[in-house]
C-alpha cells in the first residue's frame, strides 16, 4: 500500500489532521488504511482536498461540496450551481463596497456623531432592512 500519511497530508494540504478526520467522517475524503495508527491517503487526496478548499473559498457549505462528486470520487461539478454561485458573490461584492464606502465616510465624516450623519445612518436603515446582509462568522472549530 502506497499513501501518504495524515501528518503529510495536513502539511501539504495547509490543515490541520483534525480537518481531514473530519472531512473523512463527512465522507468527502477517504483513508485507504493505517500504517500503525496512523491514516494513510491516496495522493489523489491533495487534488480533492484543493477543491474543497476552493469550493469552500468560493462559499459553498461542505455539503454542497460533498454532491460535487460522484460515487466514484470524481468532480461532478453542476454548472448552473457554479454560475448561482458566481451571482450571489458579485450580490455580496456590491454589499461589501456600499460597506466598505460608508466605513470609510464614517470615519472621516465631519459630523459631531455618527448618529448625525446621514450616510451612516443611511447606511444602519440597510442593516435594518436586510438590504444590507450581516455577514455569518462559521462556528468556532469548523473547517
Amino acid at each position: 500500500m502506497t499513501g501518504l500519511d495524515i501528518a503529510e497530508v495536513a502539511h501539504r494540504a495547509g490543515v490541520p489532521a483534525s480537518t481531514l478526520r473530519f472531512y473523512e467522517e463527512k465522507g468527502l475524503i477517504a483513508s485507504i488504511g493505517r500504517r500503525g495508527l496512523r491514516r494513510q491517503y491516496d495522493p489523489g487526496v491533495l487534488e480533492r482536498l484543493a477543491l474543497i478548499s476552493l469550493g469552500r473559498t468560493a462559499g459553498f457549505s461542505l455539503d454542497e461540496i460533498a454532491r460535487m462528486f460522484a460515487p466514484d470520487g470524481q468532480p461532478r461539478i453542476d454548472r448552473q450551481m457554479l454560475a448561482a454561485q458566481a451571482e450571489e458573490l458579485d450580490r455580496r461584492i456590491r454589499e461589501l463596497v456600499v460597506l466598505r464606502d460608508s466605513l470609510r465616510h464614517a470615519a472621516a465624516c465631519p459630523a459631531p456623531s455618527h448618529m448625525e450623519c446621514s450616510t451612516f445612518r443611511r447606511l444602519l436603515r440597510a442593516v435594518t432592512s436586510g438590504a444590507l446582509a450581516v455577514p455569518r462568522k462559521r462556528a468556532p472549530g469548523a473547517p
